[in-house]
């Protein structure tokens, strides 16, 4: 197969991209092409791809997408999918990726554009650094597939490809189609993936940490889907699974940024009988009328991330939601109305001190934080953190920038020190007696047995897993 590909990536004349002649070079063609939709495992020496993982919901958007005009094999290496050698019976490879797969991702890139095929990249990764991810593919789709998909579809079809898929600007979710499941459920490994339904009502957050990825990928936009629709998709689910009370966990990057929309929200979901989780900025859960319609509407966990009980780092990333003089308040809402809490917490900031943590234990034994999710400082390529601390960095493998590899040396303590530490944390809130006092009073459910295997996994660390 011949692929062209312009010299730059410049606006089309709006009469070569429209709906319209996208349907009529469809109708054109006697045989539809064929796309393999790839979700790569990642190598990372952690447990980030094993036991049960989250059904990829970008990816299966994109394959309900492309399903309209093409026919579409969904592959997810997690699960044990192989991924093929010979790549002939397909006309277009397209793969996702995060920092921590990139280089598997770019080695099957490589494979099938070495067979002569149409191969895209997509993702946090190829987004960040569309630079280098174009030298494994055919061309790079910058954000959200969505907003290109016209352009994109057309050259497909035509086989003249851009470099870089990047929208002007980001359409309404208003227009977003409803994933189709089937695709990552006819696997033979789908009982792999987690029974937690991944959903979305928001996207973006313009708080601006400057270690996120998200504000490059959107901008300071955010947007959201009409709450009928959130509902109308969870509905669905119940009717396909045939029972009320299922698992949603909301992909949102902070679903809870315009309070008016999220409350109205969760009131609508209290009528369902549904449970559901959610990452969610702390900017307003000091407040307790909110973690009551919380708990009231099926929340069963919450993932905040606290990052640091020092000050000085929480101002240093930009981290303006979070203010520790609210810290206990939020944890005691959500306690009260039975929301469970995953705690994240970072450490290797230039601030840091073996003070911070001990005090980040006192914090979560003191609090009854239920899931501590800990981890190291990363500067991920396409932020500004990178951009600050790339001197400083002590190597780019990707594979190992998985949160869980000590990338650089904290200017208060050696990394050395950094690591001890960080491994101690772990061992000691993990600790029979200390889960014990953590859970004390707690309903008996997953978050006790997601303990018990933290139990099991600190026992075995050491700091040189970490280098």
């Amino acid at each position: 197969m011949q692929i062209e590909h312009p010299d730059t990536n410049a606006s089309a004349p709006p009469t070569q991209y429209s709906s319209e002649r996208l349907d009529r070079l469809v109708a054109e063609r006697k045989t539809r092409k064929k796309w393999l939709l790839i979700q790569p495992k990642s190598t990372t020496s952690m447990m980030v791809d094993s036991g049960t993982v989250s059904m990829p919901l970008n990816l299966l958007m994109v394959a309900t997408l492309a399903a309209e005009l093409f026919d579409v094999t969904f592959i997810d290496e997690r699960l044990g999918d192989p991924i093929p050698e010979d790549f002939s019976g397909y006309d277009v490879i397209a793969i996702t990726s995060r920092t921590l797969n990139a280089s598997k991702a770019y080695a099957i890139g490589d494979a099938a554009k070495a067979q002569g095929k149409i191969v895209i990249l997509g993702g946090v990764h190829p987004t960040m650094l569309h630079d280098e991810a174009r030298e494994h593919c055919s061309s790079v789709v910058y954000g959200e597939i969505e907003s290109v998909w016209t352009e994109l579809a057309t050259d497909i079809i035509l086989g003249k490809m851009q470099p870089v898929y990047k929208a002007e600007s980001l359409k309404p979710m208003g227009s977003m189609r409803r994933a189709d499941f089937s695709y990552a459920l006819q696997t033979k490994n789908a009982k792999k993936y987690s029974s937690l339904i991944p959903i979305l009502a928001t996207k973006g957050c313009p708080v601006g940490c400057n270690f996120c990825t998200t504000p490059t990928i959107y901008g300071k936009n955010y947007r959201y889907r009409e709450i009928d629709f959130v509902i109308d998709e969870m509905r669905y689910h119940q009717e396909r699974l045939g029972k009320q009370k299922i698992n949603f966990s909301f992909m949102d990057d902070n679903i809870s940024f315009r309070p008016a929309y999220f409350m109205e929200l969760l009131e609508e979901m209290a009528k369902l009988g549904i449970r559901w989780n959610a990452n969610i900025s702390m900017n307003f859960l000091h407040k307790p009328e909110i973690a009551e319609l919380a708990g009231r509407s099926g929340c069963d966990l919450m993932s905040i991330g606290f990052e640091s009980l020092n000050p000085e780092t929480l101002k240093s990333v930009h981290k303006g939601s979070n203010r520790l003089d609210n810290y206990e308040t939020v944890v005691s809402n959500l306690h009260k109305n039975g929301v469970a809490i995953q705690g994240y917490f970072m450490f290797g900031f230039d601030n840091d001190s073996e003070e911070s943590f001990q005090l980040t234990y006192d914090f979560i034994m003191k609090n009854q934080i239920e899931f501590p999710v800990f981890s190291l400082v990363t500067p991920f390529p396409g932020t500004p953190y990178f951009d600050e601390m790339k001197p400083r960095i002590r190597h780019f493998d990707w594979d190992k920038y998985d949160t869980y590899h000590y990338m650089f040396e904290p200017n208060t303590m050696t990394g050395e020190k950094l690591l001890e530490n960080f491994v101690k944390l772990q061992k000691e809130v993990y600790k029979g007696r200390a889960i014990m006092q953590r859970m004390k009073g707690k309903p008996l459910n997953w978050v006790w047995f997601v303990n018990y295997m933290m139990h099991r996994f600190t026992k075995k660390l050491t700091p040189e897993i970490y280098l």
